[in-house]
């Protein structure tokens, strides 16, 4: 069982950065995904980047340039460095792990979830 705590969400004006952090505690052992999910009022969840337990990165293309995903694996922990943040990003933001296997296509696929972050961008 993983528990996934985020923080790091706030208000901030257009082409402000904000830092999301997301602790994990569990068993997180050989082969794991970890992933950025954001779901906008009104619109379905969308995957924002993951990373799995060889580092390997993907990110969706809205993103690329501006948000970078990382972990550091001896706290636990998975970050997502956002960056010239717009208003098409306000979003709710969880971060979610998938054990065992390779980062799933769909969010839907993650087995465990945070509670939550929430992103302003006005």
């Amino acid at each position: 069982h993983v528990q996934l705590v985020e923080s790091g969400g706030d208000s901030v004006q257009p082409g402000g950065s904000l830092k999301l952090s997301c602790v994990a505690s569990g068993y997180m052992d050989g082969t794991y995904c970890m992933g950025w999910i954001r779901r906008a009022p009104g619109k379905e969840r969308e995957g924002v980047a993951t990373i799995d337990s060889d580092g390997e990165i993907t990110s969706t293309d809205s993103v690329k340039g501006r948000f970078i995903i990382s972990k550091d694996n001896a706290r636990n922990t998975l970050y997502l460095q956002m960056n010239s943040l717009k208003p098409e990003d306000t979003a709710m933001y969880y971060c979610a792990v998938r054990l065992n296997s390779g980062c799933p296509t769909r969010p839907r696929d993650f087995g465990y979830w945070g509670q939550g972050t929430q992103v302003t961008v006005s």
